[in-house]
């Protein structure tokens, strides 16, 4: 099975340093010293597509750009990039997202993925009118995908529940095809909801060990139900030449870290509600020192930015190393990232992506190894009948 590699849209905008924002960061406005434009975006999605990454992971957020408007504009610039976007449920109807996933697949050639964010802070819940818990959020996400999976089989759904309800809801135009849906979250309720709904689980960038851990965890859920799920990781990555000089450009960005935005910026964090922000605060514990957590696994984009916090570095040999080293525990998808996004792509994509092609562990999606055979003609009239 060939590895499938992501990469990410800044819709919060772009530098040669870490900008900030990300999960329970405070709310401002889009930074950086590339603002995130269409065309800027539209640059990174093509690089992104040229180089052989299946789809771009695009935040949600208030301290970014909204994922389903941005990513509309840049799919018309593109052929091939999918679009993992992260969207929040509750914040519109059920059967509305199930009618924009299907919209969207039909204008974009069936390029959605949909990345599900239950929301890990109550703050940034009210500022958009949700005043539910976590806990709360939780069993509503479990409610929302199944209506919508529900109305992607072509069912007509009505749903009474504790926090959701709709009639006689059925769509006229079904997904073709259906979006894959992402989703993260290491609290126990976040796990079930994963076990019953989800095709590929996402977890933050932490040591193998608890990787596999968390692996195994929800592996076990979705057997209970009678379900197999993939897995994914989200990290940044430093990938250069030689490891010397993508240690370099670590201690580079971790010089631009200004002591009080560490400081500020981690005592939010603080406060964050969300279990993986827990566990990416720990791995580095707001210091400077020993942030190598493992080998080639570095802690330091945590300091300055929410989410996902850690980054692969060294040479483009030793990330493929920690790549494979992932996939053996069980990660077949990697959500990757890198200041600027538009150069990091090139660096990853033109030394670590041929490497695992050697190794067997990755094949160039646009590029085939044998001939693609011509497509059936399939009658209108037919068509529909899905």
């Amino acid at each position: 099975m060939s590895l499938t590699f992501h990469w990410f849209l800044p819709t919060n905008g772009d530098s040669r340093h870490v900008v900030g924002g990300g999960h329970g960061t405070p709310v401002t406005a889009a930074g950086g010293d590339r603002p995130p434009s269409v065309g800027y975006l539209t640059q990174i999605a093509r690089a992104a597509e040229d180089l052989g990454f299946v789809g771009a992971l695009t935040p949600t957020g208030a301290w970014c750009e909204d994922a389903w408007l941005t990513t509309a504009m840049v799919s018309q610039n593109t052929e091939r990039l999918k679009f993992l976007v992260a969207f929040r449920p509750g914040f519109v109807s059920p059967t509305l997202a199930a009618q924009m996933a299907s919209t969207y697949q039909r204008q974009t050639n069936g390029r959605l993925l949909l990345n599900v964010v239950t929301g890990g802070e109550s703050h940034e819940q009210r500022a958009y009118g949700d005043f539910l818990d976590k806990e709360g959020r939780y069993r509503r996400t479990d409610e929302f995908l199944e209506i919508v999976r529900g109305l992607w089989d072509g069912k007509t759904v009505d749903h009474a529940g504790e926090h959701l309800q709709v009639a006689d809801a059925s769509l006229a135009r079904l997904p073709d095809p259906v979006p894959e849906v992402y989703f993260g979250g290491s609290s126990p309720i976040a796990g079930e909801v994963a076990a019953r709904h989800v095709d590929v689980y996402l977890t933050w960038g932490e040591p193998p060990a608890q990787v596999a851990e968390k692996i195994a965890w929800v592996r076990g859920l979705a057997a209970k139900e009678g379900r197999k799920i993939r897995f994914g990781i989200r990290l940044h990555v430093i990938t250069r030449d030689t490891s010397e000089q993508a240690w370099a450009e670590a201690r580079r960005l971790l010089d631009g870290f200004d002591p009080e935005t560490v400081k500020s910026v981690q005592a939010g964090l603080g406060r964050s509600e969300s279990e993986g922000q827990k566990r990416m605060l720990a791995l580095h514990g707001g210091g400077r020192d020993g942030l190598e957590i493992h080998p080639n696994l570095w802690a330091g984009i945590g300091l300055v930015r929410g989410g996902a916090g850690t980054a692969l570095v060294g040479s483009h040999e030793e990330v493929a190393e920690r790549i494979a080293e992932y996939h053996r525990i069980g990660i077949d998808e990697f959500v990757l990232s890198g200041y600027p996004h538009l150069e990091e792509a090139y660096w990853f994509g033109e030394g670590v992506l041929p490497r695992l092609q050697q190794q067997g562990l990755w094949t160039h999606p646009a590029r085939p190894t044998t001939a693609p055979q011509p497509a059936a003609q399939v009658p209108f009239a037919a068509s529909g009948s899905r």
